[in-house]
């Protein structure tokens, strides 16, 4: 987190404890909500994309006042308009700091009005990154003998709520709805924490490195996000992959790394687990240094090392308000399905991921 963050936060906090709920504000959790609408030249026509999630697609940027404008949702958004010739609405429904629970409650449900209008064809969400969070900080604080429960209790509460929101928006979203994607989680922090714990394990009495007990826990969230999704008629945008792993073949295994580390449909937990963690664990990277070839990288995380890197402008979401709006695409074809940026932002890698299951037509 950076010292200018902390500076706005600890300014704002009275703040934000009187705009959340009691049992929300110890986590200051932060609507920012936004509707950014990609206006295309030549046509009237306006379909709607609708995103719900916490700071990820929130498109936070360490301000409780703005937020990226091309967040992920948005750059999908631009993908729709350019694939079907239309104007598309992005509709961001976001809790910057929520828990998986609180997105579903607040969110997917308080705010389903937004996914049920008449002219929305693809509804998206992510959550549980926060769960997992305040458990690795939890776990980090932990003196003594190490206590796993908070780690189990963060992998149980994804998965109640990731199963609740896709039953619910099955149920409720509009029956035009044509793409329902869920995005897993990426690996914030992934170097920092390749470093021993303060607390020992009960069986051996040694401290354990706190990415081998990390790893494996998001690998289970992800693969149930995947695996879920696949059960309900969601897509699973696999932002592990398209993060942590390298956009060239650097193991010799005939695979691209981010292809490599990709959900297989219909494999097992366990598959998926050791192919992450052991098979291959080599070609996993922190985000930080995302590579696109052997000796080129882009930096997917801002200096907080845990939200996505964003292209262009911030607008107002937050605190003081929130943006309606509208403005030109900033690409109009995409050559290979890929705008020119595809790959050196962070949100514009996960705009794209969610993109390359957009259907054809309206």
């Amino acid at each position: 987190m950076s010292i200018r963050f902390r500076r706005s936060l600890h300014t704002l906090l009275p703040f934000l404890a009187l705009l959340a709920p009691a049992s929300e504000a110890a986590a200051s959790t932060l609507n920012q909500n936004a509707s950014w609408t990609i206006d295309r030249a030549g046509t009237s026509t306006k379909y709607r994309s609708v995103a719900y999630g916490d700071s990820i697609y929130a498109g936070f940027n360490g301000s409780v006042t703005s937020a990226a404008k091309y967040a992920a949702p948005t750059v999908n958004a631009e993908y729709l308009s350019g694939q079907w010739g239309a104007d598309v609405e992005s509709v961001r429904r976001t809790k910057s700091g929520a828990v998986a629970e609180d997105v579903y409650n607040n969110k997917i449900v308080a705010e389903r009005s937004y996914m049920q209008a008449s002219n929305t064809r693809v509804v998206t969400f992510e959550m549980c990154g926060n769960d997992g969070l305040q458990a690795r900080s939890a776990f980090k604080s932990q003196t003594g003998t190490c206590n796993y429960s908070g780690l189990a209790a963060a992998e149980t509460s994804c998965k109640k709520y990731v199963t609740a929101a896709m039953d619910y928006i099955n149920a409720n979203a509009y029956a035009g709805v044509k793409l329902k994607v869920v995005s897993n989680l990426h690996y914030p922090g992934y170097a920092v924490d390749n470093v021993q714990s303060t607390c020992k394990d009960a069986g051996t009495g040694a401290t354990v490195k706190m990415q081998d007990k990390f790893l494996p826990a998001l690998a289970r969230m992800n693969f149930m996000m995947c695996d879920v999704a696949r059960q309900k008629g969601f897509q699973c945008a696999d932002n592990f992959a398209q993060y942590m792993g390298a956009d060239y073949d650097s193991n010799g295994d005939g695979r691209i790394d981010a292809e490599g580390l990709r959900y297989v449909n219909g494999e097992s937990e366990a598959s998926y687990v050791n192919r992450l963690t052991t098979a291959l664990r080599s070609t996993i990277r922190d985000a930080n240094t995302h590579f696109v070839s052997s000796g080129s990288s882009y930096d997917y995380i801002q200096s907080d090392d845990t939200h996505p890197t964003y292209n262009g402008s911030t607008f107002s979401s937050g605190l003081f308000g929130s943006t309606t709006g509208s403005g030109a695409p900033r690409y109009t074809s995409f050559s290979g399905g890929k705008n020119p940026i595809w790959n050196q932002y962070g949100h514009e890698r996960i705009g794209w991921a969610v993109s390359t299951y957009n259907p054809a037509t309206p």
